[in-house]
């Protein structure tokens, strides 16, 4: 079929063909950059951490002023919470994945640089951590029992008094710092001028809150510093995934006999399975929406379609008729009206991809978006140019169906 004439009918209703090519744009720039913010969410979602989830529950618990006996406190807690019937593991921890409070620190190669190369969420560990955690390492070696030493109270000293010699990474932070190349041995600053020495990689390991984007949340570094419980407050403990509520409750009990000079934080003792279902909370509900958004505009877009092709066959039914009578067949009437939606849809479509990136760089530069991958745009114009033709084709088909006795009677 010739465009020629499809162009020529389209330049006489200006106005009608324009408003169709600005909706499909509009439609396609919004949908391209909705999929993409959706698949993000999802991937936030449903993103690996690394921990034993279905079998982790956390305690919080702070002492009410100064405590003198509080990392002889905690080895008590600890050995309490370990002794509970169904607990494999318990530890100590002075921040929790998904707890959003996070310690974070910059991370250099070289002593002199004067600007940190990252950021990266420090988890300081004790004995039983790895093993609590059900964090599986990928290269190097755990910590031996002679590198493990009692943490500096950061609150009260402000800093680590000497150097930490090692220390475990996640593998995306090896990837981020050492590209290409076996961290076990390397060395980076952090905390201190002293070089730490990477003797670990973590396949996973998240921090507890947003902070560095998609691309940081897995820059965790573990240090070999037992912490007590009055640095944050937090004990993880292990246990089968059927037993969480029961030892959650014993867990609370065994706390709260440990003195009346603490405070148990009800609210923020939990299943990690909650805080993580809380944590994800934002990212689900703006996948849902973006999800209703797209949904309403191609609904809007193929009504708009629908309207135009309809009102287009009302005003084209002598034409249409003529044509039957010298000969059209019903699927030339059929194409023609498809070709023609196909011509305003890819002219929309040029556009909208345009426009998607202008709309997506607008969200890099406010809200740290990343950049759309070009593949999203071809999922888009497919997308497009299936509503159209499935929007255009009862309009085009009732045309087709008009006789050629139509023209006869009205000419």
């Amino acid at each position: 079929m010739e465009i020629r004439p499809i162009l020529s009918t389209l330049r006489r209703h200006k106005t009608a063909a324009a408003l169709i090519v600005v909706e499909i744009a509009l439609t396609c720039a919004i949908i391209c950059n909705s999929l993409f913010m959706i698949n993000d969410r999802i991937r936030q979602v449903f993103e690996v951490s690394g921990l034993a989830e279905d079998e982790l529950v956390r305690l919080q618990i702070v002492s009410i002023g100064d405590d003198p006996s509080q990392q002889a406190r905690t080895r008590t807690d600890l050995a309490a919470l370990r002794a509970i019937p169904g607990v494999k593991d318990a530890t100590v921890i002075n921040q929790v994945p998904y707890g959003w409070s996070s310690w974070n620190s910059g991370v250099r190669l070289k002593r002199e640089d004067q600007r940190p190369m990252l950021n990266a969420t420090i988890y300081l560990a004790e004995d039983q951590f790895m093993e609590t955690l059900g964090l599986k390492l990928v290269a190097g070696r755990d910590f031996n029992a002679d590198e493990y030493r009692e943490a500096v109270d950061l609150l009260d000293r402000g800093a680590v008094d000497d150097t930490v010699p090692v220390a475990i990474i996640t593998h995306a932070l090896a990837e981020r710092l050492f590209p290409g190349q076996d961290p076990i041995g390397k060395e980076f600053y952090s905390w201190s001028e002293s070089p730490t020495r990477v003797i670990g990689v973590l396949e996973h390991l998240v921090r507890p809150n947003t902070m560095g984007g998609p691309t940081g949340r897995e820059y965790s570094i573990v240090f070999p510093l037992r912490p007590h419980y009055n640095l944050a407050g937090n004990y993880l403990v292990r246990t089968s995934p059927e037993r969480r509520a029961e030892v959650l409750e014993a867990a609370k009990k065994v706390l709260r006999d440990g003195g009346n000079d603490r405070i148990l934080l009800e609210e923020n003792s939990r299943t990690l399975e909650e805080m993580r279902r809380d944590f994800h909370s934002g990212p689900r509900s703006m996948a849902w929406l973006l999800g209703t958004v797209c949904v309403a505009l191609l609904l809007i877009t193929a009504l708009g379609i629908i309207g135009l092709a309809s009102f287009w066959v009302q005003q084209r039914t002598k034409q249409i008729g003529i044509r039957r009578a010298l000969g059209a067949t019903r699927g030339q009437v059929l194409r023609y009206f498809q070709t023609e939606n196909f011509v305003l849809a890819s002219i929309g479509i040029a556009l909208g991809m345009l426009l998607a990136f202008a709309i997506n760089q607008v969200l890099m530069g406010k809200y740290d978006l990343a950049r759309l991958p070009l593949y999203y745009l071809p999922v888009g114009a497919l997308l497009l140019w299936g509503l159209g033709q499935l929007a255009v084709y009862a309009p085009a088909k009732r045309a087709a169906s008009i006789p050629p006795a139509t023209a006869t009677r009205s000419v």
